[in-house]
């Protein structure tokens, strides 16, 4: 037997669970000493259409190298998106750097209104019935990708508001002195 016969076999191309979207391709330029370097950012959303969604940045010096990097990072920031009779819990509006975005549930049937990148984001994350606005003043998608994940980790589903209120209730008024303290600072 010689030594070939020993190695594992190379993996196939294993089937993710998540889908990928390269929601931006751009070739970059860094100027040094010994001239121009030429590298490639992608920015990739990845999402399983049932409510999980992620999102990466990453340079490589070809393509493929940064869009595997950007795969790596984005399974390291997977959110879960709360789902309420098919649409969001709540209206949130959220900010990030210049992209300023809002999203608000719609009733059933109406499908996803969004443009852009909300709309990569939320077809990826799975959410049947959704209605955006970029209220900001920038076209960077990136920036726009990043305040839409604000928005959407900052989604309270009902539960948690149930729960936060009964402990409210729970403890008395004490506790709702304490909270308006809290919040204050």
């Amino acid at each position: 037997m010689n030594k070939s016969e020993h190695r594992k076999p190379r993996r196939a191309e294993e089937k993710s669970e998540f889908e990928q979207y390269i929601l931006d391709l751009a070739r970059v330029t860094r100027v040094t000493k010994g001239g121009k370097q030429m590298s490639f950012r992608i920015c990739v959303i990845l999402g399983d259409r049932r409510g999980r969604v992620g999102y990466g940045v990453a340079k490589g010096a070809d393509v493929q190298l940064g869009v595997e990097k950007a795969v790596h990072q984005a399974k390291k920031r997977i959110i879960t998106v709360p789902l309420v009779k098919e649409t969001i819990p709540h209206a949130v509006m959220k900010k990030y750097k210049a992209a300023k975005v809002l999203i608000r549930p719609a009733p059933k049937g109406s499908g996803i209104i969004a443009g852009g990148a909300v709309r990569a984001v939320l077809d990826l994350a799975g959410v049947p019935n959704i209605s955006s606005k970029i209220l900001g003043k920038t076209k960077n998608k990136i920036a726009i990708v990043k305040a839409t994940f604000e928005a959407l980790k900052s989604l309270k589903s009902a539960r948690m508001r149930m729960k936060k209120s009964a402990e409210i209730i729970s403890q008395g008024a004490p506790a709702l002195k304490e909270e308006e303290k809290n919040t204050e600072k």
